[in-house]
């Protein structure tokens, strides 16, 4: 879907995007993340059209990116972090403004705005101001806009920042709705949290470069060396240990009392006959659980402890 092959953008003598290369498939819920100056803006602008690199390509499905290129704006929905409103425009007339930039009939244009807005629950304020409604709402409505021309990609800069609690947990359902219908979304955000709840995969940029790219789990494998496994016995924990050293995929890694954490390196079915094994030689397990990849302490590792 998307291609991002070797893109480097300068300022002057600053770097701010540095051979950056990345394929994000089609039906993908990314989430891009890293610290400010990291340059995810900069490359989600060069994506979207708005900014020429000084080297490198871009290319979603078979259509080459470049500024000011209308074929391949028609691919992208984009929702900037911050968005400007036109006073005197009503959400219905907002949205036939945009339908109409696109070519869309008035019929098509009235037919998607009833739906759009419907799937970001706005469809109650056709008629109300734009300039009125709140700041979640405006960016659900941003993403209705993004949405009125069907786009094959959906591209989000920071579409949380700023929003109370609740306004949050509907921008990620909405988001993770859309998901299931098989859009294509890429999402830059520093609420790491969120992230890690509704993306499918992720890119950590650090200082212009892409740290790593992928799924959580499997990143969170690669950097620790396996899953972390936390298993508590209610018998001695000798026997445990034992037959733990003896397999092949398991390393422990701390013991404490009756509690021991082991790295496993290998497949879900393996895992499941390890329990049965420790069942089988009559250790008395009580626990035995996997530990969830943290995309925070995920992102503090790989950048070094910089935080956004």
């Amino acid at each position: 879907m998307l291609y991002i092959n070797d893109l480097t953008k300068k300022y002057g003598s600053y770097t701010a995007v540095n051979h950056l290369t990345l394929h994000i498939p089609e039906g993908d819920l990314f989430g891009f993340v890293g610290p400010n100056g990291a340059g995810k803006t900069t490359t989600i602008r060069i994506v979207c059209g708005l900014m020429r690199a000084n080297a490198g390509s871009v290319q979603i499905g078979n259509i080459s990116a470049a500024v000011g290129s209308r074929k391949m704006k028609r691919l992208i929905g984009y929702v900037p972090d911050f968005f400007g409103v036109y006073d005197n425009l009503k959400v219905k007339e907002y949205m036939d403004m945009y339908g109409s930039m696109y070519g869309m009939s008035s019929r098509d244009i009235a037919k998607l705005s009833d739906d759009l807005l419907e799937l970001v629950n706005l469809s109650d304020k056709k008629e109300v101001y734009v300039d009125t409604l709140s700041r979640g709402m405006k960016q659900r409505l941003c993403v209705a806009r993004a949405l009125l021309h069907n786009p094959r990609l959906l591209i989000l800069d920071e579409p949380s920042s700023g929003l109370d609690p609740r306004a949050r947990v509907e921008m990620k359902e909405l988001l993770k709705n859309l998901h299931a219908m098989g859009k294509t979304i890429v999402i830059s955000s520093h609420i790491l949290s969120e992230l890690s709840e509704m993306c499918t995969s992720i890119g950590i940029m650090n200082r212009g470069q892409l740290v790593t790219a992928g799924r959580i789990e499997d990143i969170m494998k690669k950097i620790s060396g396996g899953r972390r496994i936390h298993l508590r016995v209610l018998s001695d924990m000798e026997p445990a240990l034992r037959l733990l050293r003896e397999q092949a995929q398991v390393r422990v890694e701390s013991v404490r009392e009756n509690e021991v954490i082991i790295l496993f390196d290998g497949e879900e079915t393996r895992l499941a006959g390890l329990l049965g094994m420790l069942l089988q030689n009559q250790v008395l397990v009580t626990d035995f659980h996997r530990e969830e990849g943290s995309l925070e302490s995920l992102f503090m590792q790989l950048t070094g402890g910089v935080a956004e």
